[in-house]
């Protein structure tokens, strides 16, 4: 039986308009606590919107390097929402899978909408082993330009509430699989790569990730370890963030609003990119 979101909050508020006040009902974006526990131990708290939990669960635990494929993972559970624990998933990993990595509690103690920084945390990524994505797969930059207005027309929270981020996963024609929305950009790309986790789709090796916000460090890693070859952001992504995207060999790529975009690593997946494009 499907659950009921509640990933939408209606509430009273007071609308000044050109001299005038009236008392209107308003949409809120819904933001409640979700702590993920496995056996006895609390593997952190965030603040999400609710819905498509056990998505964010996977893709964060995935993402984090806790689970390597789908057979790591033996089940969720998530209670009934009437319960007093009704902000709890329970995290059931296979024999012999152990959440050891320490940055649970680096991620979690941060917020849901903070990501991390600094040169430790690129070698961090390396010891994980991370591969490059994809070197052979290309992209037209055409289809690049028309994923946005696809992204907003499907954003269904944002366009009652104006209030969330999206995440959106499209084949290389342009074909959207799948789209999340969330408070946190972190969560909302946990959930599309929970979504292709849970469904064995990994690694995503010939898709694209948009995201509607920045696209920060830690997309750039969540990206990378889902086997993302183009990530793409409608705005501009952090230093940190183009740092890792060429050290290992993502396209980056910021600021798509029309029939414009910036390319910051990896041109040569994009057709019709000439070569000779620098890269400082």
């Amino acid at each position: 039986m499907a659950r009921k979101s509640r990933s939408i909050e209606l509430t009273q508020v007071v609308e000044w308009n050109d001299g005038k006040s009236n008392r209107v009902e308003d949409y809120l974006s819904a933001e409640e606590p979700l702590e993920m526990r496995a056996g006895r131990r609390s593997l952190g708290v965030t603040l999400r919107t609710p819905g498509n939990d056990e998505e964010l669960t996977a893709g964060f635990l995935f993402s984090e390097g806790i689970l390597s494929d789908r057979e790591d993972l033996e089940a969720l559970r998530l209670p009934d929402q009437n319960a007093p624990e009704r902000n709890v998933v329970r995290v059931i990993l296979a024999n012999g899978v152990r959440a050891t990595t320490g940055s649970v509690t680096r991620r979690f103690s941060a917020g849901s909408a903070c990501g991390v920084c600094g040169k430790a945390s690129i070698s961090q990524l390396r010891r994980r082993g991370l591969r490059c994505p994809d070197s052979n797969v290309h992209f037209d930059p055409e289809i690049l330009c028309q994923l946005p207005p696809k992204l907003r027309e499907t954003q269904a929270v944002f366009g009652r509430t104006g209030g969330l981020h999206a995440a959106a996963i499209f084949t290389s024609e342009g074909d959207l699989l799948v789209l999340r929305e969330d408070v946190g950009r972190h969560n909302a790309v946990d959930k599309v790569i929970g979504w292709a986790f849970l469904n064995e789709r990994l690694p995503l090796s010939s898709q694209i990730l948009l995201v509607s916000g920045r696209g920060g460090f830690e997309i750039v890693q969540k990206a990378i370890s889902a086997g993302v070859p183009l990530l793409a952001s409608v705005s501009a992504p952090s230093s940190l963030a183009v740092q890792l995207a060429r050290e290992l060999g993502l396209t980056l790529v910021g600021f798509l609003r029309g029939r414009r975009f910036v390319i910051y690593s990896g041109e040569k997946r994009l057709t019709s990119v000439p070569a000779s494009v620098a890269t400082p």
